[in-house]
């Protein structure tokens, strides 16, 4: 089966591909920075705060529920006014976010925060993959799609490590200040690289098609009645929920169930978002070369789950746990790229390129809505002390994502 989206006019330079592919990149990079400006300092604002993990998930919750929310009508802003305007935007948000931190000095000033975070984030993934999809020749889109996530995961390492070394040493005050300078700094450089991201948007592609799901009318709410489009929200909530549980609660759970130190636990959280950059690198070629990409994102996430169910059990031995989060981590990666593929073979599609910006908003409110609720089912768990159920979750997830992988690729096939 041939995608129903060609580039007739065949493929562009590569450097002025990988020119957009970075730029979009470094963008992502910093929206991913700021999904880690509070969950590593949350030892110091339990502390500080006197709040329990289910409160400190809270925060995430907040974040994620207004990323979703505002992502879904982010869509919409991008198809009206274009991708770039709405990206300067969500960098000027985490430019606030940042700031609001530093500035914040009670539980209140936290959800602020959160809600600034999440407002920002909202409106990075309609704006990349518009940007991407019409500037990108379609042979390379599975590269830059491994280059937009991979900039992700480089984005929630360093985040990560700047938050948690800058609260260690100046404390999460200075921490936040810090965030918001390099936010700006990436605003202001944005703003020099209009005529990349912005100009000649759809030339690329002057020459694609569009199919249409039968019954549909093309209009501008024609995409919520595709069964395809809701299953690629469900997929994206689940196998996207799961990584939320180990961004947020990854050094405690593994603390707890193998008995070691908060440091070692820490550096695991390190080495799964390392081995998500690792897989994600593979998934751009697995996707580059595998027609159905349902098959790659499912043996990708079953054998995430199954390295899953093993932590599980509390029996590999200390020497073996990063090692194996890593693997977690790789495997998830290795689905990224191919499963940004299916949405665009499943969905937008269907819809014509006029659409990218509300159907992948959309599609991808449903990663936000799995960062949401994650931590807040799995924090009360752990305020419990069932730490083992936040990796059998993490497991059950993975597997239920899989299923609706597979699912969405039968309809792609059958549609197009």
């Amino acid at each position: 089966m041939h995608d129903a989206i060609q580039n007739s006019a065949g493929p562009q330079p590569w450097r002025s591909d990988a020119r957009a592919a970075g730029l979009v990149g470094l963008a992502h990079l910093i929206s991913h920075f700021f999904q880690m400006l509070l969950p590593p300092i949350y030892p110091w604002l339990m502390r500080d705060f006197d709040i329990g993990f289910t409160k400190a998930g809270f925060l995430a919750t907040v974040f994620f529920v207004i990323s979703s929310s505002g992502q879904a009508l982010a869509g919409f802003a991008v198809d009206r006014i274009g991708a770039y305007r709405v990206l300067l935007v969500g960098v000027g948000l985490l430019v606030a976010a940042g700031t609001m931190l530093g500035l914040s000095h009670s539980y209140a000033g936290l959800l602020v925060t959160a809600a600034l975070a999440g407002s920002g984030n909202a409106m990075f993934h309609p704006a990349d993959f518009t940007i991407l999809n019409r500037q990108v020749s379609s042979s390379r889109l599975g590269h830059a799609f491994a280059m937009h996530a991979l900039s992700g995961n480089f984005g929630w390492v360093a985040g990560a490590s700047f938050m948690g070394a800058v609260s260690a040493f100046a404390g999460w005050h200075n921490a936040g200040f810090g965030a918001a300078a390099i936010a700006l700094g990436m605003l202001l450089f944005l703003l020099t690289q209009r005529e990349t991201l912005a100009g000649s948007l759809g030339a690329r592609h002057a020459g694609e098609t569009l199919t249409s799901e039968p019954g549909g009318r093309g209009g501008q709410f024609d995409f919520l009645r595709s069964g395809t489009v809701w299953l690629c929200f469900c997929f994206f909530f689940l196998s996207v929920g799961a990584g939320g549980i180990l961004q947020n609660f990854a050094p405690a759970i593994l603390a707890h169930v193998y008995s070691v130190s908060l440091a070692l636990g820490t550096m695991s959280l390190t080495a799964y978002l390392l081995g998500g950059g690792v897989g994600t690198v593979l998934g751009g070629f697995f996707a580059g070369r595998e027609r159905r990409s349902e098959l790659v994102v499912a043996g990708a996430l079953c054998l995430a789950a199954a390295i899953a169910l093993v932590l599980a059990t509390g029996s590999l031995p200390s020497g073996a746990l990063l090692p194996a989060v890593f693997l977690l981590g790789c495997g998830s990666g290795t689905a990224g790229p191919s499963r940004d593929l299916l949405v665009r073979q499943a969905a937008t599609s269907r819809f014509g390129v006029n659409s990218f910006g509300r159907v992948y908003g959309f599609v991808y409110s449903g990663l936000d809505g799995g960062l949401a609720a994650a931590p807040l089912l799995v924090g009360r768990l752990l305020d419990h002390g069932w730490f083992r159920s936040g990796l059998l979750c993490i497991a059950l997830l993975q597997i239920s994502a899989t299923f609706v992988a597979l699912h969405v690729g039968r309809r792609n096939r059958v549609f197009t």
